[in-house]
C-alpha cells in the first residue's frame, strides 16, 4: 500500500477534497469498535467538560427546533387580526403586546442558542486539543523508545503521517463531529416530533421524500468517487513529475530535454483537468438535486398546508413553522451519514495512531545497570549471535578482542555485517546470543543512555538540523564554548570554509542542507564528533565524501585524535585504513580473516583480493 493509501484520506464525495455528503473512504478501520473505545479512554479525563458540552448542545438545539413553532403563533396572531381588521370585526386588532412578548421569548432563545454554541466550541477546542496533546505527546515518546529496526522497517513518510496527519485527523474529528452528531440526532428526532404536533399526514409527505433524497446522493457519490480517485493519481503524478524535473534542474538543461519535459507535464496536466472537471461538477450538482427534492417537499407542503388553513384544520402559523421543520429536516440526516463516514476515516487513523503506541520498545535498563563516567575502551564480542530475520542468520558465534587505544578496520563487501557490528556495539539492535563488554561489563548491564555517550560516531550519511553551524556543532556536547566548537572545527579542516561563509559559524543551515556541499557537510560532523571527546570512536565511511586533499588532511586530524582511546573504522576504501592496528574482514557475518595490512597482503587471501580490486582493476580490466 502507498504512502498516499495509508493515510487513510476523505477523498472521494462532495467538495473540493470529497468532504460532502456521503463522502465515501478509501480506508476502513480493522477494528472499529476496539479503536473505538481506546479513543473514548482518552477523553475520560475530561468527561464532566464532555457533559456539559453536550448538554449545551442539545439545550442549544432544542431553542432552534422550538423557535420556528412559537414564531408561527405570533404569526398565527397577526394573521387573525389582519383578518378581523378585514372582515371589519367590532374592536377588531392586531394584539402587538402578545406578538412583543413571542418576538422577546424568540430574541431570548436565539441569543442563549448562539451562547451556548459558543460555550460547547469553546469548551470542545480545549478538550480536543489536551487530547490530541496528550496524543501527540505520547506518540513522540513513544518514537525514543522503539529499537532501531521499527525506522528501518517504515519509510520516513509514514511514521511522519501517523505522527501528522493522522492525529490532525483524529483532532478535527473531535472538535467537530461529536457535537454535530449530537445535534443532528437531537434535530431529527426534535423536527420529526414537532411536525407531528402540527400534522402527522404532512409530516408523513415530507418523509415520504427522504428516500429520494438518499437515493440520489448514493447514487451520485458512486458515480463521482472514480473521478476523485482519478484526480488524486493523476496530481500525484503531476507533482511528482514537476518535483523531479525542478530537483533535478540543472540535468535537464544540461541533456536540453526542456521540450521533452514540458511535453510530459502537458499531458499530465490534461489528464488532471479531465479527471478534475468531472469530479468537480459531480460534486457540483448534489446540492441543486437536493434543493430541488426539497423544492418539490415545499410545494407539496404548501399546497396540502394551504388546503388545510382554508378548511381551517391548521392554522396559517403552524403552516409557517412547519416548512422551516420540513427544511431542516433532510440536512441533519445526510450530516449524520457524512459523520459517519469521516468517522470510519477518524477511526482507521486513530488505529495507525496506535500500532505506533503498541510497538515493541527498546528493552529497558536493568535495575542494577551502571553508569560509567569514563572507559579504558577494552571492547570484547564473545560469541555473539545475531540475525534480522529469526531463519536467516547473520552473525553466528563472533568472537573479537580489542584492547584500549586500538584501532579495528573492518572491511568487507555489502552485507558482510560491518554496519550491523556497530549497531549491536551501540545497543542499536540487541544481540541473540553471547555478550558483548566494555572493560569486563556486559553491555546490557550499562544505562543505554550512558553507554551511547561513550561513543562518537561519524557515518557515511550526514545528518545536520535547520539551524546554524555553531548549533550543529555543538549539537553532541551541551554547553559547550565558542572557542571548543572552533577548535573541533579546525581539527576538522572545517575552520575555513566555515570562516569563508557570509556569518561565518553563525551561518544558517536550510531544512535541506543544500546550500552547503556534501563534504563540506560531512567535515561538519566530523568537527562534531571531535567535540564530543569520546572514549571510543567509531567512523563509519567518514571520508567517503571530501576530495582527496581534505581526505589526507582529515586522516592526519583523525590520526591525532584516535591516539589513546580505542576506535572502529568500517571502510571501503581500503587505503584509508592501511595503518589500523588490526584489520577484520567480514563476509556473510563472519571474520574470515584478522590481520595487519601487510599480513594480510601476505597471505594473499580476500582481503588481497579486494585490495587489488580497487588498486588494479584498471590493469585486470585491460
Amino acid at each position: 500500500m502507498s504512502n498516499e493509501e495509508r493515510k487513510g484520506t476523505r477523498r472521494g464525495g462532495f467538495g473540493p477534497r470529497g468532504q460532502g455528503p456521503l463522502a465515501l473512504t478509501l480506508e476502513k478501520p480493522k477494528d472499529f469498535k476496539g479503536t473505538l473505545k481506546r479513543l473514548i479512554k482518552y477523553l475520560k479525563p475530561h468527561s464532566i467538560w464532555i457533559i456539559i458540552v453536550l448538554a449545551l448542545t442539545v439545550t442549544a438545539t432544542v431553542f432552534n427546533i422550538l423557535a420556528p413553532k412559537i414564531l408561527g403563533k405570533a404569526i398565527t396572531r397577526v394573521f387573525q387580526g389582519v383578518m378581523a381588521k378585514m372582515l371589519r370585526i367590532p374592536n377588531a386588532h392586531i394584539d402587538f403586546g402578545y406578538v412583543g412578548k413571542i418576538l422577546m421569548t424568540l430574541t431570548v432563545m436565539y441569543v442563549l442558542s448562539a451562547l451556548f454554541n459558543y460555550l460547547q466550541q469553546y469548551i470542545m477546542v480545549g478538550v480536543t486539543q489536551k487530547t490530541v496533546r496528550r496524543m501527540r505527546k505520547e506518540v513522540m515518546e513513544k518514537l525514543t523508545k522503539v529499537p532501531l529496526k521499527f525506522y528501518d522497517s517504515r519509510s520516513h513518510g509514514d511514521i511522519l503521517s501517523r505522527v501528522t496527519n493522522d492525529i490532525d485527523n483524529i483532532s478535527n474529528t473531535l472538535q467537530q463531529s461529536l457535537i454535530q452528531v449530537v445535534s443532528a440526532v437531537i434535530t431529527i428526532v426534535g423536527v420529526i416530533i414537532m411536525m407531528l404536533t402540527i400534522s402527522p399526514l404532512l409530516t408523513l409527505v415530507t418523509i415520504a421524500t427522504l428516500p429520494l433524497s438518499i437515493f440520489s446522493t448514493i447514487f451520485i457519490a458512486k458515480r463521482s468517487q472514480k473521478y476523485f480517485k482519478q484526480q488524486q493519481a493523476s496530481l500525484g503524478k503531476l507533482n511528482g513529475h514537476v518535483e523531479e524535473m525542478y530537483g533535478g534542474h540543472v540535468i535537464v538543461k544540461s541533456y536540453n530535454f526542456e521540450e521533452k519535459s514540458i511535453g510530459k507535464f502537458e499531458v499530465l496536466n490534461e489528464e488532471l483537468y479531465q479527471s478534475s472537471w468531472k469530479a468537480q461538477f459531480m460534486s457540483g450538482i448534489i446540492m441543486p438535486i437536493m434543493n430541488f427534492i426539497g423544492n418539490l417537499g415545499y410545494i407539496i407542503v404548501a399546497v396540502v398546508g394551504g388546503v388545510f388553513v382554508t378548511k381551517r384544520m391548521i392554522e396559517i402559523g403552524d403552516i409557517q413553522a412547519f416548512i422551516q421543520y420540513s427544511r431542516q429536516f433532510t440536512q441533519p440526516i445526510v450530516q449524520v451519514a457524512s459523520i459517519f463516514n469521516l468517522l470510519q476515516s477518524t477511526i482507521a487513523s486513530a488505529e495507525r495512531v496506535f500500532e505506533v503506541l503498541d510497538e515493541k520498545e527498546e528493552i529497558p535498563d536493568a535495575e542494577n545497570a551502571v553508569e560509567l563516567l569514563h572507559t579504558d575502551g577494552n571492547v570484547k564480542f564473545e560469541h555473539v549471535y545475531f540475525s534480522y530475520v529469526p531463519d536467516k542468520k547473520l552473525i553466528e558465534d563472533l568472537n573479537v578482542d580489542v584492547k584500549s587505544g586500538q584501532t579495528i578496520a573492518i572491511v568487507g563487501p555489502t552485507g558482510a555485517g560491518k554496519t550491523t557490528l556497530v549497531n549491536l556495539l551501540m545497543r542499536f539492535y540487541e544481540i541473540q546470543g553471547g555478550r558483548i563488554t566494555i572493560d569486563g561489563i556486559d553491555i546490557r548491564e550499562i544505562k543505554r543512555h550512558n553507554l551511547r555517550r561513550l561513543f562518537g560516531m561519524v557515518l557515511q550519511d550526514t545528518w545536520l538540523f535547520n539551524g546554524t553551524i555553531k548549533e550543529n556543532i555543538a549539537y553532541g556536547k551541551d554547553n559547550a564554548s565558542f572557542e571548543e566548537i572552533v577548535k573541533a572545527a579546525k581539527a576538522a579542516h572545517a575552520h575555513h570554509f566555515i570562516m569563508a561563509l557570509p556569518d561565518g559559524y553563525e551561518s544558517v543551515i536550510n531544512e535541506e542542507a543544500t546550500n552547503i556541499s556534501q563534504g563540506e557537510k560531512q567535515l561538519i560532523t566530523i568537527a562534531r564528533a571531535f567535540l564530543t571527546d569520546p572514549d571510543i570512536l567509531i567512523l563509519d565511511e567518514a571520508t567517503s565524501n571530501v576530495d582527496t586533499l581534505t581526505e589526507i588532511y582529515i586522516q592526519r586530524a583523525m590520526h591525532n585524535i584516535m591516539k589513546g582511546r580505542t576506535n572502529f573504522v568500517i571502510a571501503h576504501r581500503l587505503s584509508t585504513i592501511r595503518n589500523a592496528d588490526t584489520i577484520l574482514v567480514m563476509n556473510e557475518g563472519q571474520i574470515i580473516e584478522k590481520g595487519t595490512h601487510d599480513e594480510l597482503m601476505k597471505k594473499g587471501g580476500f582481503y588481497a583480493e579486494l585490495y587489488k580490486s580497487q588498486f588494479l582493476g584498471a590493469m585486470v580490466d585491460v
